[in-house]
């Protein structure tokens, strides 16, 4: 395997005769790489709240605050209590998509420089670091909440494979079947969440790696809990997959990737100036923790961590990657570039960040416990994403984005109103959670579809060298959704509304409505897709 001598994938003889079993080869393989990075970055959401059920279980100081939050990222030494401490634990799935969302963009150019089986090789490797670490970390539930953070961010890792992966894809298949094909990587991919969300409450019930995973934790009288387990879990399920990709995936062959040792090379040192934009993007979120203005702070760590990774990809690359690079940045003067990732954050940004909040939410908002639950819309999500697409490639992208974003607008706002009954009804939240869980199946349902028909739309409005940045470019933005809603929620929950985070989100999905219907929907549209 390693590197084709021709691909022609709009060649019908071509394909059918050779490109298609190769395509599909490496997109089955591909998926599973992808599902399990979306596992690893996005479950610290689980983690967190499993934490804060061990921590209020064995309560160790008066006033009900935990040691584990008296660290110095604060400046302050002090304990976190009550909304303050909840509001706290949503830093973790915050950090862990900022710096999935960041890495995303050196892995939106990453596959024309390293080649596609290279980079899916490398990034399900590196993601073993991880999910060891958690599993070592969280063996004890008072690890330095330092600790916790580094190892959120490294699972940002998993975040980043999703731009490369999909410009990979995007490779392999003739624009008939863009958007299927995309759907599938993506969809399945993003199932990762699902999987993880029904597999942790299941895997933390039992000590299933014995003495290696260490000793159990107490919640309450009689339970016990192997928190550990959730990164534990992880690592042989990702060193197999590694070696599947690194096997049996495949090198476009006009991707001047050189030899696999060079294209490791060149891969590393891209990530590293990744993770120099979302170091940079971190300590402002922590520097700023505490300052007024919380909502402010959580846009201005965005306009911190991009603009410092791209400089450091245009100006802190070797010579032969800078010039590739170059031409890869003729993106950023694309206007549709531009218009195409802010309906993308509408799409992806939500499914990525409602699936990374839906946990601690349930709990905080509902006092109810996730686990029978958090997989549930991230499911649907997933699955139905395919749909999106292949609905697309029969009705147009543009025509399926129009009315999907019309139903997304109504059941945000519907979510909106049963998380406000549930605040102002202290006494018993329970009762509005069903109507509020069905609601928000719902709208994962949306941003599912939303994902397919986007991502189909970019297929058909962009060239073949275009078209792989751009899906990279605008995954990555969008995974910021990641970073944003946890966090957006995290500032609202301490404020006791977090229905106004849903009511706001609903007001930005009604511009996007009006944006698509401009340049794609209406009649005589500037581009009809």
């Amino acid at each position: 395997m390693a590197r084709l001598e021709k691909w022609e994938p709009e060649n019908e003889q071509f394909w059918e005769n050779t490109g298609k079993a190769i395509a599909k080869r490496n997109l089955w393989i591909s998926i599973p790489n992808l599902l399990m990075g979306f596992a690893v970055w996005l479950y610290w959401g689980m983690i967190a709240n499993y934490l804060q059920k061990i921590h209020m279980a064995s309560a160790t100081l008066a006033d009900g605050s935990h040691e584990l939050f008296n660290f110095t990222f604060l400046n302050d030494g002090a304990h976190y209590v009550g909304l303050q401490y909840k509001g706290l634990l949503f830093l973790l799935p915050a950090v862990a998509g900022l710096s999935g969302a960041t890495l995303r963009l050196p892995n939106s150019f990453m596959v024309a420089i390293s080649g596609g089986r290279n980079v899916k090789f490398m990034t399900t490797l590196l993601l073993v670091l991880p999910a060891i670490g958690a599993g070592i970390a969280l063996r004890d539930p008072n690890v330095p909440f330092s600790t916790l953070l580094v190892l959120a961010a490294l699972s940002g890792i998993g975040g980043g494979a999703f731009a490369s992966s999909m410009s990979n894809i995007s490779f392999f298949y003739p624009k008939k079947v863009q958007g299927l094909a995309l759907g599938l990587n993506a969809g399945l991919g993003n199932l990762g969440v699902s999987v993880m969300q029904f597999l942790i409450p299941w895997v933390i019930t039992f000590g299933l790696f014995g003495s290696i995973g260490g000793d159990p934790h107490a919640v309450g009288e009689a339970g016990q809990m192997w928190i550990q387990n959730a990164g534990l879990v992880w690592v042989p399920i990702l060193v197999t997959l590694a070696v599947l990709a690194f096997l049996f995936m495949d090198n476009m062959p006009f991707h001047e990737c050189g030899s696999t040792v060079v294209a490791v090379g060149k891969y590393l040192w891209l990530t590293i100036l990744g993770y120099a934009g979302a170091i940079a993007g971190i300590a402002v979120l922590l520097a700023t923790y505490t300052l007024p203005g919380k909502t402010l702070w959580t846009f201005v760590v965005i306009l911190v961590a991009v603009p410092v990774t791209m400089v450091c990809l245009r100006y802190l690359t070797p010579r032969e990657t800078k010039k590739n690079l170059q031409g890869q940045f003729e993106i950023l003067k694309m206007k549709h570039n531009w218009v195409m990732t802010y309906l993308y954050v509408m799409t992806f940004g939500s499914f990525i960040g409602y699936a990374n909040a839906f946990p601690k939410v349930t709990k905080d908002v509902f006092d109810v416990d996730p686990g029978p639950y958090a997989w549930l819309g991230a499911g649907v999500g997933a699955l139905i994403r395919p749909l999106g697409g292949w609905l697309s490639d029969k009705l147009g992208g543009a025509r399926v984005t129009h009315w999907d974003t019309i139903i997304m607008i109504g059941a945000t706002i519907g979510a909106g109103y049963c998380v406000q009954l549930a605040i102002e009804n202290p006494e018993d939240p329970k009762k509005y959670f069903i109507p509020f869980l069905l609601i928000f199946i719902l709208l994962f349902a949306t941003t599912g579809i939303g994902n397919g028909s986007t991502f189909r739309m970019i297929g058909v409005i962009f060239t073949r060298d275009h078209r792989g940045p751009v899906l990279g470019w605008t995954s990555a933005i969008a995974a910021y959704g990641a970073y944003l809603i946890p966090k957006i929620f995290g500032n609202q929950i301490t404020e006791g509304t977090p229905h106004y985070a849903l009511y706001g989100f609903a007001g930005y999905y009604l511009s996007c409505l009006a944006v698509n219907w401009w340049f794609y929907a209406r009649k005589n549209a500037e581009i009809s897709c």
